[in-house]
């Protein structure tokens, strides 16, 4: 492994180059079409958290379908090799000012979309559509050749209701923090989200009720962010006005 380049809550993305997540060197470089000068990152999980392996399936199953995702190379249970992307992600986009909430809000709103368009993988149940379930600007590189979309080890099969209810309680929960300095970002990127729903791929009372259950019993959650889900509901009730079901 190299450098460390990332942190998050359950897992880390190391520097990786030319060569497998054991180290052996890449036998096949014309694998590596695509990747950022034909390098790779790994993403290790900690603590016993992830399943890579899963993780993986849906990526290249979406990326097949046209979504926009980092190619996977290789997986294990708790070690994923993708693909290393060049550009930031858009919360450090708004930072660097070249993205306004806006805006974010309609990409996170057409990416959402987009992904609910395609078929499901294991099921035939009406309705029921691939989920991300931790779309918002933190999983979103913006990439000289468009939007990539990281991230997926929430991802499962269901309504897209529930799907936009994660976002907007995510988005939400930030928006409501008194301390937090991304508050109004995170305020005026709801909004637009919301702004942007359609019938048929949208927010729903369901959606959103178990949203805030599942953040809720989300154990990486700190106790302020779970008191957080009382307010940040009322916010985005008031900013959905009248719902899309």
């Amino acid at each position: 492994m190299g450098r460390l380049l990332g942190a998050g809550r359950t897992a880390d993305v190391y520097e990786l180059g030319d060569t497998d997540a054991h180290g052996n060197a890449d036998a096949n470089p014309d694998t590596n079409a695509g990747a950022d000068n034909g390098t790779w990152v790994l993403r290790r999980y900690r603590g016993g958290w992830g399943d890579a392996v899963a993780e993986a399936e849906v990526m290249e199953y979406v990326r097949g379908h046209g979504y926009p995702v980092p190619r996977v190379r290789e997986a294990t249970r708790t070690d994923l090799v993708l693909e290393r992307l060049s550009g930031p992600t858009m919360l450090e986009a708004f930072g660097a000012g070249l993205l306004g909430p806006a805006e974010a809000g309609a990409l996170l709103a057409r990416l959402l979309r987009e992904l609910h368009a395609l078929p499901p993988r294991r099921t035939a149940t009406p309705g029921v559509r691939v989920l991300h379930l931790d779309l918002h600007p933190e999983n979103v590189l913006l990439t000289p050749d468009g939007p990539r979309v990281i991230d997926w080890a929430n991802a499962e099969e269901g309504p897209p209701g529930l799907d936009w209810g994660m976002s907007a309680v995510i988005l939400a929960q930030v928006a409501v923090a008194d301390d937090d300095p991304r508050a109004g970002l995170a305020h005026a990127t709801l909004t637009s989200l919301l702004t942007h729903r359609t019938a048929g791929s949208a927010l729903t009372e369901e959606g959103l009720r178990e949203a805030r259950a599942r953040r809720a019993a989300d154990p990486t959650m700190t106790a302020y962010e779970i008191q957080l889900l009382g307010r940040a509901e009322e916010l985005i009730r008031e900013a959905a006005t009248p719902f899309v079901t």
